[in-house]
């Protein structure tokens, strides 16, 4: 699976795992789909329109339909986190390369170079760039500086799940069970959370608590999702134990 390595606000380099051309493309057809379903939704209401306004009734659902195609993917990305209904379907995203949400700027730059990327190349633009791109990034992207990641975390969420570890296994954080179940669970949570969405922010405040909580720093090496990894590990053990 192909990655690209973003450093956050918080000097930690995280390995996100890059959408593909043909997720990508998928996620475009779904969305096109839609905006074909939505236009012969128009047609229809158009078609049984019998007032005596029907010219203006005809002309407005025409105009109404442009501003939705023309800024469908704009208003989508803004408000919902990056992702428009076909992205959602294929679980990608579009994100920031410093591993944050994209800003409205950002989107603003992405839906213009659209123009480039598929209306004035005939739709090659895009698919060239993304293909050849080290980052597979369009036009829209490298401009922006975004790229499309998979929402779908490289690690199956039974690996953080609560399953005692093997009996070699030594705790790194010794004083864990200071932890109680509820918090446990919520680190559980958490890592949940961020292996479907990629929101790192979570991870970072979660980790900010724990290391209050316990009184710990991280280790050298360690960035906050590897603690809080460790955390789990190490409560599952510790608990396990005393059993």
């Amino acid at each position: 699976m192909e990655t690209i390595k973003v450093n956050t606000t918080q000097h930690v380099d995280i390995d996100y795992p890059v959408a593909g051309l043909g997720e990508r493309i998928a996620a475009r057809m779904i969305d096109f789909g839609m905006l074909i379903a939505v236009l012969f939704l128009v047609a229809f209401v158009i078609s049984v329109a019998t007032l005596p306004k029907g010219n203006l009734i005809f002309i407005g659902l025409l105009v109404l339909y442009g501003i939705v195609f023309v800024f469908y993917h704009l208003i989508f990305e803004i408000f919902f986190n990056g992702q428009s209904p076909g992205k959602k379907l294929m679980k990608i995203k579009v994100i920031s390369l410093d591993g944050g949400q994209a800003g409205i700027g950002q989107y603003f730059i992405r839906w213009l170079f659209r123009l480039v990327d598929f209306w004035l190349t005939g739709q090659i633009g895009g698919l060239l760039c993304v293909t050849l791109s080290e980052h597979k990034q369009r036009i829209g992207d490298l401009v922006a500086g975004t790229t499309v990641i998979k929402t779908i975390g490289r690690t199956t969420l039974e690996q953080i799940a609560f399953v005692p570890e093997t009996e070699e296994y030594v705790p790194v954080f010794t004083n864990v069970h200071l932890l109680s179940d509820q918090e446990a669970e919520l680190i559980h949570e958490v890592l949940t959370t961020y292996y479907k969405t990629a929101h790192y922010e979570l991870v970072y405040a979660m980790a900010d608590k724990i290391k209050a909580r316990l009184g710990v720093n991280l280790p050298a090496g360690m960035h906050e999702l590897d603690f809080l990894n460790t955390i789990l590990k190490d409560y599952n053990q510790v608990t396990s134990a005393a059993q």
